[in-house]
């Protein structure tokens, strides 16, 4: 029973780092809409109860990076703004499918047509399940009135950092700790690699029983997107892998929980029926025909193992559950998501602090205060007053300019991405030789991470990838899992050895195939 509690620990722990990067932005962007741009400019900008409002956000959420987290803040100051809840969830789900880093990856893992499918569905799906809302539902717009204007200078800028603070250790702290709850609920209820040999593309429940899994759990856009690729690569349901998409980056209990909380449980209920009924519907729609017809599918396969308990019940770790789950954070937290926490947890500070000596929100009202300017005081020429939407605006397309520039920094050049891959494969190829096969496990997903990162990186500098240095990658991918899966059996060590040597000649080709061969 312990090993269950402890994984379900791991499991969120591992959720809010990995969300933490993405809440943040969502924050800022909830900041931002509240204290620059107001409830009519909100509104204005998303649009509300019609067709094209619902185009229109799952637009702008598709340019802004977010996840099934980091949407939660935005939705609050979206309902707040008077905006139908048809128009936001067309956002809600539309923004954690797809950004610009997440397209940019998804288009390497299988053909770029499928990719470009998924994002179509993923409109008809908005556009038809908020319609269809709105229309048995036409008075969800809520009024709440408009806050006072910040005046112009450092004040709206403290006034979104407040913003941020209070909603840190708010109402959209509280559902996104619902959120996250759902991964320590599905690490509780599936043992450990219980579904290794589950979403078969013949197996006509797929698209269930991945409904299923995928409602409570929580996944960002690269993860998810990485399991997109991991199951194009190992044949499984093209139907299960869109309900991936679309209901486990898309959504969380957190977000349930909020239409429960500000809607009830009638339109709850007709809303999450109509997703159903049309995300299902569309998954056994696109099974066939956006199946590859080249792959052979595998029985086996990793990409879920992270919904499931990480520990297996008769085997506890050696070094106890607290030192076991401190070395997987330190192997598996990137160095953005270590930085999102720090950043989440100074504002949860800030926060906390308000609301304990500041109960009466003087320090806002202090905000707000305007004072009166001087009497014939002259402005600079070059003190303009910017109004404080077009601040917003601003704001909102420098996130996007900065993901689109994060695509370049974290997908980094070929060669340099190269020298990465060959350290990580020297780790996994040594610790795999030598009997330490615990080093082993830790480094084959870092190896992982590389070779499909230098797949991005040369699609994003050069707009393709040949077959030829595809063939290679994906060469290295089958190795690397033909090593992990041996050592997971604890087959013969010289078995181990001899897949180590394979591993490694993989790398050799693939460092060749770039250094030797041209790129187009």
């Amino acid at each position: 029973m312990s090993g269950l509690v402890w994984g379900a620990l791991l499991r969120m722990l591992q959720s809010f780092l990995q969300g933490s990067p993405f809440i943040f932005t969502g924050l800022c962007i909830a900041g931002m809409l509240s204290r620059l741009m107001g409830h009519a400019d909100t509104k204005r900008l998303f649009g509300s109860n019609s067709v094209s409002s619902l185009v229109q956000s799952w637009f702008i959420g598709m340019l802004l990076p977010g996840c099934s987290l980091g949407v939660i803040p935005i939705c609050r100051q979206m309902r707040a703004s008077g905006i139908a809840i048809g128009t936001i969830f067309a956002f809600a789900l539309s923004s954690p499918l797809f950004d610009p880093l997440s397209l940019l990856y998804g288009l390497t893992l299988s053909k770029p047509f499928t990719i470009l499918a998924f994002a179509t569905c993923s409109l008809v799906v908005v556009t038809l399940s908020g319609a269809i809302f709105d229309w048995l539902y036409p008075n969800t717009e809520v009024q709440v009135p408009e806050p006072a204007a910040v005046p112009y200078g450092i004040k709206r800028i403290l006034a979104i950092g407040v913003e941020m603070a209070y909603e840190t250790v708010g109402g959209s702290a509280a559902l996104i700790g619902i959120g996250i709850l759902g991964v320590g609920l599905l690490a509780i209820i599936l043992p450990a690699g219980s579904l290794q040999r589950t979403m078969a593309h013949d197996n006509p429940w797929s698209p269930m029983i991945m409904t299923g899994i995928a409602i409570p759990a929580y996944a960002t856009p690269m993860t998810a997107m990485g399991q997109l690729g991991s199951m194009f690569q190992h044949g499984n349901s093209i139907g299960a892998a869109f309900i991936l998409l679309t209901f486990g980056a898309g959504m969380n209990l957190g977000l349930v929980a909020w239409m429960w909380l500000n809607y009830g449980w009638r339109k709850l209920a007709v809303w999450f029926g109509l997703m159903l009924l049309i995300v299902v519907g569309l998954s056994y729609g696109i099974e066939r025909p956006l199946y590859p017809p080249d792959i052979e599918p595998a029985n086996h396969t990793h990409a879920f193992d992270g919904y499931c308990a990480p520990f297996f019940h008769n085997s506890p770790p050696t070094e106890g559950f607290l030192v076991e789950i401190g070395r997987r954070i330190r192997n598996g937290t990137q160095p953005h998501e270590w930085f999102g926490a720090a950043v989440l947890i100074v504002l949860a500070t800030v926060g906390g602090v308000l609301r304990v000596f500041d109960p009466s929100r003087k320090f806002q009202a202090w905000l707000v205060r305007r004072i009166p300017e001087e009497s014939g005081r002259m402005s600079p020429r070059y003190d303009v007053i910017v109004p404080g939407p077009v601040l917003a605006i601003v704001g909102l397309a420098g996130i996007v300019i900065m993901s689109v520039v994060g695509c370049f920094t974290y997908y980094p050049e070929p060669n340099e991405t190269l020298e990465e891959l060959s350290i990580a494969r020297t780790e996994v190829v040594s610790a795999a030789f030598s009997g330490n096969h615990k080093h082993a496990l830790d480094w084959i997903p870092v190896c992982e991470s590389w070779n499909r990162r230098l797949i991005v990186g040369t699609y994003l500098r050069r707009f393709k990838v040949s077959d030829y240095h595809l063939m290679k990658s994906r060469l290295l991918q089958n190795r690397l899992e033909q090593l992990e899966h041996a050592i997971q059996d604890k087959v013969d060590p010289s078995e181990i050895r001899t897949l180590s040597h394979a591993t490694s000649r993989a790398f050799t080709l693939l460092s060749l195939a770039y250094h030797s061969e041209p790129l187009d």
